[in-house]
């Protein structure tokens, strides 16, 4: 072997002077930021999560200039346990409702509108008790009941000025009623202020539950792996501070910067920091512990080590980095916001295990490895005839017949995307069915189907010419003007089909050809902004992707100083996507009965699968393009194959299953994202990486590494 040449920096980081100064002075400025420097914030916004540009963005930043926001609408539906709602029933109903809408309009009177409830409702006007109008004033009653007399509703503003208040204001909303319910009758809310309700309650308190699941499962896995009661302590106390100091530097990178984020956003920056730092660190302790096998002095050996693994870690986080940032092109502001975050995520999570944990770990002697501690003179990996030194030789033996086998395999499970199938209703956005989504199924049984979740018109127009256009649209069951000022209108229009359904989401196309000619008129709504959330996921897809592919191989390009190889592993990357893809479909259809894909979950996916994927990959060859300087391509190959297969195996397995903690969330789309990504994941780690990638290096010989030479006599 030659002698070993460390860099200054490596020597700085490892010294046997400076090795304490250098992890203990991050980690103390890190402690410091944490108590120091709160999170980011931000007042959430209607058009965080739309589609710049898209015409339901616009109509919602209209009607956020109305002069007096009613806020989200909870719809209050009252259901008969049994037969009908009694006549005295009804009565109690309709005060509760007078009630409910007094007390939302801040006064005796309810808000403009809001006692009508959405337009389209068929039924009967409640007259109370004693037939006189609510309160025995002849007045209009507010609430709505069906015409087969089982259920009854009234629409009620929820004024909230955030996500967490509106969370507050729809369950003290919940409270009262179950306690005031007539016997007999079961009361639910929905409309879109519960929706979000429910939706804000996933994430209440999520980033402590993401967290702590996160790291239970890395230091399970890291105590599986270095089978130590110790050494597990300093990649997991390392790669924990880098974790919580990326939340708060890139929360208020995003502040600054004026990017928009949202509760999930610090999730998946956790779950990634947690996943890529741990890889990264998995990759240098391999080495460091190889090295102590050849060499006495730890900082030496620690040295060694961190020379040789740098410029993976380095090559492989800067094309995570860049392919992070690629979501800033995104049309959907908190996509942009989460490319951001996660960008700076990976920066610190590279900084700390290149800098701070290499430093940490030769802190501390040989005995952090006990009990099977390292001594000059033991087998390295590179030598053993280990597991993966049988699966190369068995590689080796039919190389072609390999790549053959792995290209059908991955073929096979690709045709499920075909079949896929992309944008959740509303119904089906929660692993758990929460209350107001069962609550607006069970509106659409005594209403028309689209009462919970009107189409909305904005406009600037002549209210009453808009509202007869979208009158003699068909399919619009009812429609009307739910509010005006100021020269802005706002048109509720029910159409009779299911929220979600293609029939609705036709209805939106029709209704949009129809107020065309009006002026600074646009349609929102929920299955409006579907529709646009649709066509801008296709837009950002067609953009991004291609992006990401370049980045991707201009980076392995630049690293291997060869254009076969990059190709290659490029191609390999993409396959794995593409059966992970597949494969994750087949289970969403036939094991969790998830009825379509979200729409931003494939281009995260191909995201999160490419830039970490290609890691794998990068930590294989760069090993074989060392060994191959010695030992020739074939050899090279075989014996980076043996050294690497452990710690990626491990890293592989680590990363999906870090990622598999979304599914912690009772939310379809982080679900979704989860499993897609341990998919892929584990299909790179156990079948491209530890065959295919080695077969086609077999078979191509010196050629892989065209037009650059790398054999022994580079040496």
């Amino acid at each position: 072997m030659p002698a070993h040449r460390t860099p200054a920096l490596a020597r700085v980081i490892t010294g046997r002077r400076t090795a304490w100064l250098v992890a203990l002075v991050p980690i103390l400025l890190a402690l410091a930021v944490l108590a120091l420097v709160p999170e980011g914030e931000r007042e959430t916004t209607s058009t965080d999560a739309s589609p710049v540009g898209a015409d339901s963005t616009s109509a919602a930043q209209l009607l956020d200039e109305l002069p007096e926001d009613e806020g989200q609408v909870a719809i209050v539906l009252w259901t008969a346990d049994d037969g009908e709602l009694s006549r005295q029933a009804q009565g109690e109903l309709t005060k509760q409702a007078v009630g409910l809408l007094s007390d939302a309009g801040g006064g005796g009177e309810a808000p403009e509108g809001a006692g009508d409830g959405p337009p389209g409702a068929q039924g009967e006007e409640s007259q109370g008790e004693e037939g006189q109008g609510d309160e025995g004033q002849g007045r209009r009653s507010p609430l709505v009941v069906a015409e087969d007399g089982t259920a009854a509703f009234v629409a009620v503003p929820v004024l909230s000025s955030s996500n967490t208040d509106n969370i507050d204001k729809v369950e003290d909303l919940r409270s009262t009623l179950t306690d005031d319910v007539p016997d007999g009758v079961t009361v639910q809310v929905t409309g879109p202020a519960g929706i979000q309700a429910d939706i804000g309650q996933v994430f209440d308190g999520a980033d402590f539950r993401l967290l702590a699941a996160t790291a239970a499962v890395v230091a399970i896995l890291l105590i599986i792996t270095y089978r130590s009661p110790v050494l597990w302590l300093v990649p997991l106390t390392v790669v924990g501070i880098a974790d919580r100091l990326a939340a708060i530097v890139a929360t208020n990178v995003l502040e600054v910067t004026g990017v928009a984020w949202d509760e999930s956003t610090v999730g998946i920056l956790s779950v990634l920091v947690f996943g890529a730092g741990t890889d990264y660190a998995l990759l240098l302790i391999s080495r460091y512990r190889d090295e102590l096998k050849t060499t006495e002095s730890r900082f030496e050996a620690m040295g060694h080590a961190l020379s040789r693994t740098f410029e993976a870690v380095l090559s492989s986080s800067t094309t995570v980095v860049l392919g992070l940032l690629t979501l800033l092109l995104s049309s959907i502001p908190t996509t942009r916001g989460l490319g951001l975050a996660c960008a700076v995520g990976v920066l610190i999570a590279a900084t700390f295990a290149l800098v701070v944990l290499p430093a940490a770990l030769v802190v501390f002697g040989r005995w952090i490895f006990w009990p099977r501690v390292p001594r000059v003179g033991d087998t390295v990996l590179v030598d053993s005839n280990s597991l993966w030194h049988r699966v190369g030789d068995a590689v080796a033996r039919r190389p072609r017949t390999f790549v053959v086998a792995t290209i059908a395999g991955l073929a096979v499970l690709a045709s499920g995307t075909a079949s896929i199938t992309t944008g959740l209703r509303p119904a089906d956005q929660f692993v758990q069915r929460p209350e107001a989504i069962s609550a607006a199924e069970r509106l659409g049984e005594s209403f028309p189907a689209g009462t919970s979740d009107p189409i909305q018109v904005a406009t600037r127009a002549d209210a009453e010419q808009v509202l007869k256009a979208v009158e003699d649209v068909d399919g619009v069951s009812s429609a009307r003007v739910t509010t005006s000022a100021d020269g802005i209108s706002q048109i509720d229009a029910v159409p009779d089909a299911e929220p979600g359904s293609e029939e609705a989401q036709a209805l939106v196309g029709s209704v949009r050809d129809a107020v065309d000619g009006f002026d600074d008129t646009h349609v929102g709504g929920g299955d409006a902004e579907a529709v646009d959330a649709e066509e801008y996921a296709e837009r950002d897809r067609l953009v991004i992707l291609p992006l990401i592919l370049l980045l991707v191989l201009g980076a392995l390009v630049v690293l291997l100083r060869s254009v076969v190889a990059p190709l290659l592993l490029v191609a390999t990357v993409l396959a794995t996507y593409a059966a992970a893809m597949g494969a994750s479909w087949w289970l969403f259809q036939t094991v969790f009965d998830f009825a379509a894909m979200d729409t931003g979950v494939p281009l995260l996916a191909f995201l999160f699968l490419v830039a970490l994927g290609v890691d794998y990959n990068i930590f294989l060859v760069t090993r074989a393009r060392e060994e191959a300087r010695e030992h020739g391509t074939r050899a090279g190959m075989l014996r980076a194959l043996t050294a690497t297969g452990g710690v990626i195996t491990s890293a592989g397995i680590l990363l999906a299953a870090v990622f598999a903690v979304l599914g912690v969330l009772p939310l379809v789309v982080l679900a979704q994202l989860g499993a897609i990504i341990f998919v892929g994941v584990l299909l790179d780690t156990l079948v491209v990486r530890t065959v295919l990638v080695p077969a086609l290096a077999l078979t191509l010989g010196e050629r892989f590494w065209w037009p650059r030479r790398v054999t022994a006599r580079e040496g």
